[in-house]
């Protein structure tokens, strides 16, 4: 476990005590402070430090909604060691509704960043020293990019083995294991001794209640394994580990009609998507050509030749398990019931047959 006291922006909060703290960032053009909101709870006992953030991309809100629920009403009581809180870490950018900072970079490609550099470098660096050095673990909330939608799915680096430990504990069914891109939190966070995973879920500028309802529940696991709150883990209907996924792209220009879902199983030759011309003629088939799990879909109908359509994952032990557990969901599953939610956005039909 990291140091104690717990220090954050020159404000010790101790062990039984809850602050709310607003960290200095930067400047406004006006010359006033920009401060990120966020707050510190620690339990009597000692124990690790977690931190739960998100809006690394200003326009990903979903983290923010599983944040504000910890915040405004928890599943659980802390009984031991500390959580850092923080609904918006990309302030500048959330104000904006924008994935970017005002210097338009990524502050996701930034870390750890640095104390005379660009904008997006300082944030970040200031970031990194505040919060991520003075915590045992992180959980980093995301979700797909503009004009896209994603599956929920957990982003590891499963060679390192607490992160591993947070990813199964976390109990969502779908990993993606990779250590990260170059300059994200995650990646940078993981090398200096502070182990972090990232959930993916759902589309930009929504808050959508399936994904909250993940988010909070796999926060309640991490922190049950982690020894921190009592009680038992909610466990997946499956566990399905990857390291290979791809985008599958158009051939054709037109409007999409999709055969799949996100969270859906696909087998190799199983027709994913259409392509009609704008009175509805069919121009080309999108199929799979190999088995996987849909992981994400774009949520715009209208495609040009090499435009991404659906994003593929494929799992070491293949689908087969998936499947057999799939079949035995209920149908008011949270599974289900994100598969219904995440496609409201896009057109799905069954494929007529051959």
């Amino acid at each position: 476990m990291k140091r104690r006291p717990l220090v954050i922006a020159g404000e010790k909060v101790a062990l039984g005590e809850r602050r709310e703290i607003e960290l200095p960032v930067s400047e406004s053009y006006s010359g006033g402070d920009v401060r990120v909101p966020l707050r510190v709870e620690r339990a009597e006992r000692p124990g690790p430090t977690v931190l739960v953030l998100a809006a690394i991309h200003g326009d990903e809100l979903n983290g923010t909604g599983v944040v504000r629920r910890l915040l405004i009403d928890p599943p659980f009581e802390l009984e031991a060691g500390s959580l850092i809180l923080v609904p918006v870490v990309n302030i500048l950018g959330f104000e904006r509704l924008s994935r970017y900072l005002p210097d338009r970079r990524d502050l996701n490609r930034s870390f750890p960043g640095s104390k005379s550099g660009s904008l997006a470098r300082r944030l970040a660096r200031r970031i990194f020293d505040q919060l991520v050095t003075k915590s045992d673990y992180a959980l980093d909330f995301h979700t797909a990019a503009v004009r896209r939608t994603n599956f929920p799915n957990v982003r590891a680096d499963l060679g390192q083995e607490e992160v591993r430990r947070l990813a199964r504990a976390f109990g969502w069914p779908l990993v993606v294991d990779h250590p990260g891109p170059k300059g994200s939190l995650r990646q940078a966070a993981s090398a200096q001794g502070c182990p972090t995973i990232s959930l993916e879920a759902g589309e930009v500028w929504k808050i959508e209640a399936g994904v909250v309802e993940i988010g909070v529940r796999g926060v309640r696991n991490v922190l049950i394994d982690l020894g921190m709150v009592e009680g038992q883990r909610h466990e997946p209907a499956y566990r399905a580990e990857t390291t290979g996924t791809a985008w599958l792209r158009s051939d054709a220009g037109g409007l999409l009609t999709f055969h799949v879902a996100p969270g859906d199983v696909v087998e190799a030759g199983q027709p994913v998507a259409a392509v009609t011309d704008l009175i509805g003629r069919e121009k080309w088939t999108l199929s799979a050509a190999r088995e996987g799990v849909v992981l994400g879909l774009t949520t715009l109908p209208a495609v040009k030749p090499g435009d991404p359509v659906c994003h593929l994952a494929y799992p070491r032990d293949g689908i087969a398990p998936i499947r057999q557990s799939l079949a035995g969901l209920e149908a008011d599953s949270l599974h289900e019931r994100l598969r219904d939610d995440l496609s409201a956005g896009v057109a799905v039909t069954v494929p007529d047959p051959a």
